[in-house]
C-alpha cells in the first residue's frame, strides 16, 4: 500500500539540535500508523541520507519514539547555524522532502 506521510502524520517538522545537527520530527495521527510505519522499517539511515541526498555517516540517528507516536531523524547540518552561507538558522525550513513523500508499507 502506498499513502503520502503527510496523511498519516499530525506533525511533520525540522529544528536545530544544536548548531551543527538538524532533528526532523515525524508524528503520526494514532498509534497504528505509527506502529505499522515501524513494523514496515520505512525510516532507516540508508533511506534518510537518498531523501536528504547527503552522505550516509552524516544521519546520525533514526529513533522511533513510541510515547509520542514519533519518528526522530538527526542529521549533521551541512553548514552550522548561523555561519556565511547558512540559509535557515533555526533549521525550520529543511523538512520539505518529508512533506511530499509517498511511503509503502
Amino acid at each position: 500500500m502506498k499513502i503520502a506521510l503527510s496523511e498519516i502524520t499530525e506533525v511533520i517538522r525540522s529544528k536545530n539540535a544544536g548548531p551543527y545537527e538538524l532533528t526532523f520530527d515525524i508524528m503520526f495521527k494514532d498509534y497504528a500508523w505509527f506502529e505499522r510505519v515501524c513494523a514496515a522499517k520505512v525510516f532507516n539511515k540508508p533511506m534518510a541520507a537518498a531523501l536528504f541526498r547527503i552522505p550516509l555517516e552524516d544521519v546520525l540517528g533514526v529513533v522511533e519514539f513510541r510515547p509520542a507516536k514519533a519518528i526522530k531523524i538527526t542529521i549533521r547540518r551541512p553548514i552550522p547555524s548561523g555561519n556565511i552561507g547558512e540559509t535557515d538558522v533555526y533549521g525550520a525550513q529543511q523538512h520539505g522532502p518529508l512533506i511530499d513523500l509517498v511511503i509503502e508499507i
